[in-house]
């Protein structure tokens, strides 16, 4: 499967004007209400080159948006890999040195041997992120295919996923082998916990749809997290919700071994594989195939390619769930 470049729909927006926080972290702000109620944090540029995020982000800073009841907290991450995009290369904007949404174990945190500039600033970031007790974390996909919700492996993900209400695909999976994402770091990914988070794959990198997804979801959230009243919110980012949900548990990923990896055909993601044994893709030469009927394919794609690099994962459709008339 060969690349397919897509077009640079957005203006990427300026966010010099937030560096300098209350918080002491760069481009990471609280506000605190005063009033009794949960830690909400919005999260933007987890990857460097998603700009949905950074542009709803941006948007409530600007509209000064403050919480009724709890705490918020509106976030860049990755803003040396936000700095260093260049549109003649958008796929390499995604990180400077590591992926940052591979480095949140405590183990890895607190490994002083280990250094990077994602590690850097996850380091920097990780005192608030402690304290959060709601996360959505807002990113976009390689390829141009349906935003869906990644609510990790627990139940509690699934409740707030559904909770939510969009998008209407729902991914329950365990991560990547290569390392552990924000939204399962501590308490977000302890059964035992209250805490909770969501990560929102809202459409292809720099396509328009992606910020009407972007703007939808955090509105949700913010409105069920109770922190904000809906006349706080910017007019017309409230969309109509899907007709149904769908239910889909990550059983497996594929790792690419080595470069030698090729699919089968140009696929986008949440294809549906009617039999078993259908060959989706190879492998240094040796055919991947599906493992069970209906499987599907979640967010493949080849545009990060190297061995230990999870290029597709296999889902199973668990239920589906009809909105309530």
């Amino acid at each position: 499967m060969s690349a397919h470049a897509y077009p640079i729909e957005l203006a990427f927006p300026d966010i010099a004007a937030h560096e300098h926080s209350d918080t002491g972290i760069a481009y990471v702000h609280t506000f605190d209400s005063g009033v009794d109620g949960p830690h909400v944090m919005i999260n933007a540029l987890t990857h460097g080159n998603e700009v949905c995020g950074a542009i709803v982000v941006d948007a409530l800073l600007r509209a000064k948006l403050r919480p009724a009841r709890g705490k918020l907290t509106l976030a860049f991450a990755n803003v040396d890999a936000y700095a260093r995009f260049d549109p003649s290369r958008p796929d390499a904007g995604r990180f400077v040195d590591q992926d940052f949404n591979r480095v949140w174990t405590a183990q890895t945190l607190d490994n002083s041997e280990l250094d990077s500039s994602e590690l850097r600033r996850a380091r920097a970031m990780r005192p608030v992120i402690d304290s959060v007790d709601l996360l959505l974390d807002l990113h976009s996909m390689h390829e141009k295919s349906k935003p869906l919700i990644v609510s990790g492996p627990l139940d509690k993900g699934v409740a707030l996923a559904e909770q939510l209400g969009t998008p209407a695909t729902v991914i329950c999976d365990e991560g990547h082998p290569e390392g552990r994402r924000m939204r399962d770091y501590e308490g977000f990914g302890d059964p035992r916990s209250p805490k909770n988070a969501l990560l929102i794959e809202c459409g292809q990198h720099w396509e328009m749809a992606a910020v009407t997804v972007a703007r939808d979801v955090t509105a949700r959230f913010l409105l069920l997290s109770g922190v904000v009243d809906e006349a706080d919110l910017p007019d017309g980012w409230i969309m109509p919700l899907p007709d149904e949900m769908l239910i889909v548990r990550v059983t497996e990923p594929v790792v690419a071994k080595s470069l030698d990896f090729r699919f089968a055909r140009h696929y986008t993601g949440l294809e549906v594989f009617a039999d078993a044994g259908s060959v989706i893709g190879w492998s240094e030469g040796e055919a991947v195939r599906t493992p069970y009927p209906d499987c599907m394919l979640v967010m493949p794609s080849l545009r990060q390619l190297r061995a230990g690099v999870t290029v597709v994962r296999l889902g199973k459709i668990e239920r589906r769930i009809p909105r309530s008339l």
